[in-house]
């Protein structure tokens, strides 16, 4: 079986001695000196004679930097300071590091309680992809392959993304994406998505009866992240038939380990997408 890994953390902060130092590596060597510096804002001379590198090096990487919203220009005072993106770029990689480590007790304490197969997902694009999964002892029991990718569209996991994204991003999903139909039950009209995505985001979580696989029934809910992003989604899945027998008990269940994730990566509990 395979795994997504996110991000290991590694990274080194000085250039070992022989090694090319690139245009990234001086950017780098600027958002941390900029980040580090004790007044609020620094101007190039302030920031080229600190770093040892001439102006002309620094404002060619002022300027990059600006044009991706990582640094801010005070027209009035000519000079510079961290600008908003780059504090969501640092947020969206530390909600990452740690997920499937903190998801890890959650999901077995949720398929020691429901007795059916919790799993992890993450996002990759305009997929889904298991990372994780935790199954219960029994002998009739729904399995996932970790590292497989599912459309955002199709069983309530990928849901649960979709229904939670940005209005403009979800938009653009609905319109550019050819919706395949996994099995019968699939939705794959864009008008009939949008209204099952609007009750998805209204009551926080979303359920599947054969969506995906014809023989199997799952409810899932969002983990938001610090920025109030969906980060990853949890799941309970179990054959259909005794799914649907038990699926009231499940959504509470699910709901109460989707909540305890959240504050656990320090997320926003109000995560819902503004309109």
């Amino acid at each position: 079986m395979s795994t997504v890994r996110v991000n290991d953390g590694a990274g080194s902060a000085e250039p070992v001695k022989g090694q090319t130092v690139t245009g990234i590596d001086r950017v780098l060597d600027i958002l941390i000196f900029l980040g580090e510096a004790e007044q609020p804002t620094l101007g190039v001379t302030e920031i080229a004679e600190g770093l040892g590198l001439s102006k002309a090096v620094v404002h060619r990487g002022l300027t990059s930097c600006r044009a991706k919203g990582f640094i801010t220009f005070h027209p009035s005072t000519r000079r510079y300071s961290l600008g908003p993106r780059i504090v969501s770029l640092a947020l969206g990689y530390l909600d990452r590091i740690d997920i499937r480590a903190e998801a890890r007790p959650v999901l077995t304490r949720l398929s020691q309680e429901t007795q059916e197969t919790a799993t992890l997902s993450t996002r990759s694009g305009w997929h889904r992809v298991y990372v994780d999964q935790v199954t219960p002892d029994r002998d009739v029991k729904m399995m996932v392959q970790l590292g497989a990718a599912f459309p955002l569209h199709a069983g309530a996991s990928s849901k649960a993304f979709l229904a939670f994204l940005d209005p403009a991003e979800r938009e653009q999903y609905l319109a550019s994406q050819p919706m395949s139909k996994l099995t019968g039950n699939t939705i794959t009209q864009p008008p009939t998505l949008r209204d099952e995505l609007a009750h998805i985001a209204e009551v926080g979580y979303a359920i599947s009866y054969g969506e995906r696989d014809p023989s199997a029934g799952s409810v899932a809910a969002p983990v938001f992240g610090p920025t109030g992003a969906p980060l990853a989604v949890i799941s309970i899945a179990g054959p259909l038939e005794r799914f649907r027998g038990e699926v009231e008990r499940l959504v509470e269940l699910l709901q109460q380990a989707a909540a305890t994730l959240t504050e656990r990566v320090g997320g926003r509990a109000d995560g819902a997408p503004s309109e």
